[in-house]
């Protein structure tokens, strides 16, 4: 098989121990590093054919034609005319053709860029996990993220290098998780730097001021074959739905020790915040089934990846496609 097709089959052995692992949960992946680094990979594949291997593979078919035109002009001056030994246009593809090495490598580096540039800056699908942000995304949700939103970052690194917004109350965002950056996470945005948030008696108040709801009908959940309390909350300017469940009661269980915590003042009805500068609050939708500000704190702007704006699937429901807010 030679050097070059033994490597490529461990770089590939590799990558499917990789992905195994990720897949059976024995590790967390970091797909935005592996498709940097399948990138990377197939590069340097594709740049070795067009800089050495296509050209001597060329040079090899050249050279093979031109022997057999020599061998002809020989035996033509023997006398010899009629002799098969032609140089056939299947014998030179034979010699021209990437072997399975370069066909499964170079060959894909134009996708795989693409597909990294594309997720990187513009749009990076995700899979929401859990019904946390019920009833406004579902458990299989598959959603698009716009990457530019709050600014351009370099990938792999999530550094800042241009910015073009900031988020807004009621954005539904996309973070990594601060207690463990390796895992994404997807909450709505309720308080901004410098905002006074209060979830007090289930009640949620921002700057002093209460934030109006609207009484809906409860809110059956198709997985659970139960009805919950759905309220239409107007987070200034911001209409969307939230879920309370009657029997839950309001102070704050477990709340973890976390940066800025001295910020916060917890109590049986609840928990207030003073949200720090470059910071944000986030809660989820299904506000008595969901771990998020309340429970670890605050999400620096940092950790943002984008604004989640789109359902592009959802194999159960197909009726599930299209925006939200």
């Amino acid at each position: 098989m030679g050097f070059m097709g033994t490597l490529t089959a461990l770089l590939y052995g590799a990558l499917l121990v990789y992905l195994g692992g990720w897949f059976q949960d024995r590790w967390i992946g970091d797909f935005s590093l592996l498709l940097f680094l399948l990138a990377l990979v197939t590069f340097f594949y594709w740049l070795a054919e067009r800089m050495y291997f296509a050209p001597a593979r060329a040079s090899a078919a050249a050279n093979a034609e031109a022997e057999i035109a020599a061998r002809r002009a020989d035996l033509a001056k023997q006398g010899i005319e009629k002799v098969d030994n032609s140089f056939s246009d299947a014998a030179r593809a034979k010699i021209l053709a990437q072997p399975w090495w370069l066909d499964w490598t170079a060959g894909l580096f134009p996708v795989i860029l693409i597909v990294f540039l594309l997720r990187s800056f513009l749009f990076e699908p995700f899979k929401i996990p859990s019904g946390s942000m019920l009833p406004t995304l579902e458990s299989g949700d598959l959603i698009l993220v716009q990457k530019f939103a709050y600014g351009v970052r370099l990938p792999v690194v999530d550094q800042k290098v241009l910015a073009t917004g900031e988020p807004a109350r009621g954005d539904v965002v996309v973070f990594r998780y601060p207690p463990d950056p390796r895992i994404d996470y997807i909450k709505r945005v309720v308080g901004l730097p410098g905002d006074e948030v209060a979830w007090l008696n289930k009640k949620l108040t921002i700057n002093g001021k209460a934030i109006e709801t609207t009484a809906l009908p409860d809110y059956l959940d198709e997985e659970s074959h139960k009805y919950t309390q759905q309220l239409r909350e107007n987070l200034v300017g911001v209409d969307h739905r939230i879920l309370l469940l009657a029997d839950r009661p309001p102070f704050v269980p477990g709340a973890e020790q976390f940066p800025n915590r001295d910020a916060c003042r917890y109590s049986a009805e609840g928990v207030a915040c003073k949200v720090p500068a470059g910071h944000y609050f986030v809660m989820g939708d299904n506000r008595d089934n969901s771990v998020d500000s309340r429970y670890w704190g605050f999400v620096p702007d940092r950790n943002l990846k984008g604004r989640a704006f789109f359902v592009w699937m959802n194999f159960g429901n197909l009726g599930r496609i299209g925006t939200f807010r």
